[in-house]
């Protein structure tokens, strides 16, 4: 004996037969989880080459200062106009330290002169073929900061740190600081998630040394 279902029956079937059908759901959870995914992928790879950076610019600017400190202080005082051999020194070792190591000297070469001087420090700016921020090497012979603070980070602007009184002990040394542009992907990929991500324009450190003579 043949039965027939009724229409309504039918229908039924159909819809529970859609609905089991799940042929397409790993494509659409592709399609939903795919933005995460690469989020969390340039994250990785972009904030691992900022940390390694900064690490290879800690490497120059801590030699460099030892460098520079170990140079006697009798030529920040000559009245030549040419630059002091110490920070000349502290620049070379920058220089050949980034150069060695791949990383854009934004068109700065071994012979750069600084681009500004005020008082016992040196400014090397360079901007040429390099990502908005450049690069900025800063040499400053007259950093000091109080005996008390010696364990306190240097200022990236090689600023003097307040000595906080006078009957502080001052410490001189000789500060090397680096501000080098890095150029972020993570922004543009917090972008597909509808975030905006506010990331420096530069990767900044600074080394310091006390004077040995």
């Amino acid at each position: 004996m043949i039965r027939t279902l009724h229409p309504w029956t039918l229908r039924g079937v159909w819809a529970r037969l859609i609905w089991w059908d799940t042929r397409g759901a790993q494509l659409v959870e592709f399609a939903v989880a795919l933005p995460l995914l690469v989020v969390f992928v340039v994250g990785i790879f972009d904030f691992s080459g900022a940390f390694t950076l900064k690490q290879k610019l800690t490497n120059a600017t801590r030699d460099a200062a030892r460098a520079a400190a170990a140079d006697p202080a009798s030529d920040l005082f000559s009245s030549s106009t040419s630059t002091p051999v110490s920070v000349n020194d502290a620049y070379l070792v920058v220089y050949n330290y980034l150069f060695v190591n791949n990383i854009n000297t934004c068109g700065m070469t071994s012979g750069t002169a600084p681009s500004s001087t005020s008082g016992l420090t040196w400014t090397y700016v360079g901007t040429s073929n390099c990502p908005p921020g450049g690069l900025t090497i800063i040499v400053n012979r007259g950093y000091y900061f109080a005996a008390a603070a010696a364990t306190q980070p240097a200022n990236v602007n090689c600023q003097p740190l307040p000595m906080g009184g006078s009957a502080q002990t001052a410490v001189i040394g000789t500060c090397v600081g680096i501000q080098q542009a890095y150029q972020w992907r993570f922004g543009r990929a917090a972008s597909l998630l509808g975030a905006t991500a506010l990331l420096p324009p530069t990767i900044a450190v600074a080394s310091v040394a006390m004077n040995e003579n």
